[in-house]
């Protein structure tokens, strides 16, 4: 038993592996490969928000408004968000996402989707329904 937990553990660690090489792919194709994990939950906030402000998001990050503007304005030299008056109200300014903040706010989903792209490219169609159908039992 102790001797397939562990091959478990190896190949679960690989499949880890796998999907971190497609997200640092995802990463380097957008030219920001440095990109932390902190910076990417930020731009998927700003994705999952909509229309979101400064201040909005710095309540929802618990951050200060100076550390959320620093990071803002960095995100704007990487090309990854924008700010955009409202149509509404001119003084309030929207942060809004680049094609680019896009992708990289997407990056989690579509480097998982990548994998499974290998993981089914790896295995015949019924050695897939046998994963799907033991990987459909874990809880």
């Amino acid at each position: 038993m102790e001797s397939d937990k562990e091959h478990l553990l190896v190949v679960f660690t690989r499949l880890i592996t796998i999907k971190n090489e497609c997200n640092c792919a995802i990463f380097s194709e957008w030219a920001v490969p440095d990109i932390t994990v902190k910076q990417t939950g930020y731009l998927k906030t700003i994705d999952e928000q909509g229309d979101i402000t400064s201040s909005r998001l710095a309540e929802i990050t618990s951050n200060s408004k100076p550390t959320i503007t620093e990071m803002i304005n960095k995100f704007v030299r990487m090309d990854c968000v924008y700010r955009e008056k409202s149509s509404c109200d001119k003084r309030i300014l929207y942060i809004r996402l680049t094609e680019k903040g896009r992708t990289i706010a997407k990056a989690e989903k579509t480097a998982v989707f990548r994998l499974v792209e290998r993981v089914v490219g790896s295995l015949d169609e019924s050695e897939v329904k046998t994963l799907v159908e033991l990987l459909g039992k874990v809880r």
